[in-house]
């Protein structure tokens, strides 16, 4: 058959199929208009694959497509090909064929961000920051598809990698296995009357491992809990239900969803008998706890049955469902907001209403709205979840975070790990020396970060520039700039401990991954100290609480 002939045949299908799933009634008002963009798109389709001056792969013409019209709704809703499917599923279920190892990619490597304890690719002596440069002898730099994909494999099969370490060249041989990713990775007494549990995502085992925790930790003696949400971006709505009808009695209204379409309006209670409705509990939090670890760490605030410590969470309101599509694809779509129990959404940016450049727009303080706990204390939406201990150096700000971005941290980090040798990690703490040794290392890596006000004078100096009036003003435009670099600058000293608190968590990792991190968490975080103040004081805790 024709090429052209079959390619107009399989375009045609799919118009035909769209036609029939948009009869239902939710679509009647919009029939016409849909139907007419489906044409206009298809025949745009057809002529494109027809007609391109150079070949073109209708399949990433499509995916490309797709996910450059979702990018307009909200970064939640997002389509998935086959292969992405596959990526989410693992972390859906949280089952994993591979090395045991957080990876992060390059165009011509692919770095250890951080190997897992007892996992094969620590087994096979690789390290953060350890860089893979060659798997079975391709060479990443050369591969064109999802280098990544050369680690995957079947359990008990191996790969050989070669990398490079402080220059050196290195070769490996990983034996892959079957990795199960815990929700909770750690959890341990603090004092003989403290527990502790760190819950890092809401999988299909968050409930089940949370319980396990919870129940451990009493018996070894914990009257007060601690849970540890910060750095916990989420996951299953179910889960999240289970975690806290842990605390909180069967029948308890925890979180209500309200959409367009009648039947994803939903409310959601505990089903199950709770473990303790008593204990002393405090949730830690941060600004990237969000959505699961927002229902939760909202909720229970609402239902004033935990105090809220650190810093105000992410603020992520929206909720998202799976819909299977067709040739194995998926979308997952935005399909409602979700409210706390005291009717309070905290979905921090709002992507309907945008900027002159397209940014979601932050809702701003003022038109937050006041709502009241069970108690009938004040808790407001608008912007996440407000900590009730607001803790400020707990807050990462804009030069930290950029400073993150950039991977600087870590690769000081690496470069700390290979110079200095730790003997009792538990008593490790940096210098200003340090502190002094990371500015030149910023320095050295030309670490530029470029301000808001900088952008803002760059576009004016340009349009001038256009106008044929820069010469006036680029004197007085290099003087504000000289004095944003000394503003930078101080703005690093000011942001010290935040950033020697973000140095000292990645280099302990390096010398006792994260379990040993956890450890060191116990005697020397800002937050644990805080939250074990508040349960040591029954008069303190129950004063948050009123």
């Amino acid at each position: 058959m024709h090429m052209k002939t079959l390619l107009k045949k399989r375009i045609l299908i799919p118009v035909f199929a769209a036609t029939i799933l948009f009869t239902g009634s939710a679509f009647k008002n919009d029939f016409f208009e849909i139907a007419k963009q489906i044409e206009i798109f298809t025949t745009l389709f057809k002529e494109i694959n027809m007609n391109y001056v150079d070949e073109t792969n209708p399949g990433d013409l499509m995916d490309a497509a797709i996910k450059s019209m979702l990018t307009n709704l909200d970064p939640y809703t997002r389509f998935y090909n086959e292969q992405d499917v596959e990526a989410e599923r693992i972390k859906r279920t949280g089952d994993y064929t591979g090395i045991g190892a957080n990876v992060r990619t390059l165009k011509d490597k692919l770095i250890i961000i951080e190997p897992y304890k007892g996992y094969p690719a620590d087994k096979a002596g690789l390290k953060a920051g350890d860089q893979i440069i060659k798997i079975n002898n391709v060479s990443i730099a050369d591969y064109k598809e999802q280098a990544g994909d050369l680690l995957k494999g079947t359990a008990n099969t191996t790969v050989s990698v070669t990398y490079l370490r402080q220059g050196k060249e290195n070769t490996a041989t990983i034996k892959r296995s079957e990795i199960e990713i815990n929700a909770v990775p750690h959890f341990s007494m603090i004092d003989a009357k403290t527990g502790y549990i760190v819950l890092s995502k809401f999988n299909k085992k968050t409930t089940s491992q949370t319980a396990y925790a919870l129940k451990d930790l009493k018996t070894q003696g914990a009257e007060r809990i601690i849970l540890d949400l910060r750095n916990n971006p989420g996951g299953l709505l179910s889960e999240a239900i289970g975690v806290v009808n842990l605390f909180v009695p069967k029948g308890q209204l925890v979180v209500t969803t309200k959409s367009k379409v009648k039947k994803y309006n939903k409310t959601y209670y505990t089903k199950n008998d709770p473990i303790d409705t008593q204990i002393p509990l405090v949730v830690l939090i941060n600004g990237s706890s969000a959505s699961a670890s927002e229902i939760v760490s909202g909720s229970l605030q609402d239902l004033d049955r935990a105090v809220i410590v650190g810093s105000r969470s992410f603020g992520k309101g929206l909720v998202q469902r799976p819909k299977s599509l067709t040739y194995g694809t998926q979308l997952k779509v935005t399909i409602s907001r979700y409210y706390t129990p005291s009717g309070r959404c905290i979905q921090a940016l709002d992507y309907w209403n945008r900027d002159e450049k397209g940014n979601a727009v932050r809702v701003k303080q003022e038109n937050y709205h006041a709502f009241k706990t069970k108690n009938g204390r004040k808790v407001f939406d608008g912007g996440g979840v407000f900590p009730d201990e607001d803790l400020a150096i707990t807050k990462t700000s804009p030069i930290t975070k950029a400073v993150s971005n950039e991977f600087l941290i870590f690769d000081f980090a690496t470069d700390y790990y290979y110079k200095n040798t730790i003997e009792d990690i538990n008593s490790f703490k940096l210098t200003d020396a340090d502190f002094s040794d990371f500015k030149n290392y910023l320095n050295s890596n030309n670490f530029n970060f470029e301000t808001k006000t900088e952008k803002a004078l760059s576009e004016v100096l340009m349009q001038a520039e256009k106008e044929e009036l820069d010469t006036a003003i680029s004197k007085d435009y290099n003087t504000l700039l000289t004095n944003l670099n000394k503003s930078k600058s101080k703005a690093i000293d000011k942001n010290k401990d935040q950033i020697l608190g973000l140095l000292t968590d990645e280099i302990v990792k390096r010398y006792s991954y994260r379990e040993g991190l956890y450890e060191y968490y116990k005697t020397h975080n800002l937050e644990i100290k805080k939250a074990t103040e508040i349960l040591a004081n029954p008069s303190k805790y129950a004063s948050y609480l009123k």
